[in-house]
């Protein structure tokens, strides 16, 4: 019952072409850790699909995307992710636009085991006009109403960045806006799982925090230690996003080599010593968490 794994063994689970979700949301949540392994391995080719933030602009300037299945690629201060506008603008990328609601039906739908979820969201605009594949159906029922029938959104993975956790695969996710996470585990095959806090076993020491158990442990194939592992994005409540390190990584995406120089200097020396390369731990440690 032991899950604990480290983040090269998660990433030798992964193939080309698959499709992963990644939880959290913007830049909070995630998992951040697990994205470098990505990044200085081979895989490519992967459909990804988030509610985006930084994760999904490095994968696409690594060039291991092939498609985005999105609600948003954001950066908060930054309304769009730098390096997805530039795969975007370009090209360069598969995409499938949605608003916020389709991915989380097309999600829910895949946690259902259903092959689509019946919706009015996206009657009426340029969703169906730039997703044609998507179909529409009647009610069978006296209204006679034609909905969207939005498809499920099925993942082969999802990566998600949890507070604390436990061997067995019990999960915690600290902070006001803990949404989605427990959506894609349910709809993917496996679920691997960063943690700030590995322990043996969450027990009565935690039980103020129970509601903050997102999904089951029977869905989650493999748990790391990571702490530290959501920077530059917010971990509740371990530490807030750090904005210097993002607003640095966005200029480097006008820059000429800029995204090389990003990966040399933060990605390429593994993750043993990124905490010391973005300032140290008591550096990070201190971010103050976003307050809206």
């Amino acid at each position: 019952m032991n899950k604990e794994m480290d983040l090269k063994a998660v990433v030798a689970q992964l193939r080309d072409g698959m499709t992963i979700g990644f939880g959290g949301w913007g830049p909070r949540r995630k998992p951040m850790a697990l994205v470098r392994e990505i990044l200085r391995s081979d895989l490519k080719d992967l459909t990804l699909v988030a509610y985006g933030g930084p994760e999904i602009g490095m994968l696409c300037a690594a060039g291991k995307v092939k498609k985005l299945i999105y609600g948003f690629v954001s950066l908060d201060a930054m309304p769009i992710e730098p390096y997805f506008r530039k795969a975007r603008e370009a090209g360069a990328v598969e995409v499938s636009e949605l608003d916020e609601g389709l991915l989380l039906l097309g999600l829910q739908a895949a946690g259902h085991n259903l092959p689509f979820a019946a919706t009015r969201v996206g009657l009426g605009s340029d969703v169906m006009k730039y997703n044609p594949h998507f179909k529409t159906v009647k009610s069978p029922y006296d209204d006679g109403e034609v909905l969207l029938a939005m498809p499920a959104i099925k993942l082969d993975v999802a990566l998600i960045h949890a507070s604390r956790a436990d061997r067995l695969g019990n999960t915690q996710t600290d902070g006001p806006d803990p949404f989605f996470d427990g959506l894609f585990a349910r709809a993917a095959d496996k679920v691997f799982v960063t943690t700030e806090v590995l322990v043996d076993r969450i027990g009565d020491e935690h039980s103020d925090k129970a509601k903050s158990q997102l999904f089951e442990r029977c869905l989650v194939t493999g748990v790391v230690s990571a702490p530290l592992g959501a920077h530059p994005t917010a971990a509740h409540e371990a530490y807030g996003w750090d904005m210097g390190h993002l607003k640095d990584y966005a200029a480097s995406a006008g820059e000429e080599g800029g995204w090389q120089r990003y990966f040399d200097q933060y990605v390429k020396g593994g993750d043993a010593s990124y905490a010391s390369s973005v300032g140290g731990e008591a550096k990070i440690r201190a971010l103050p968490l976003p307050i809206f």
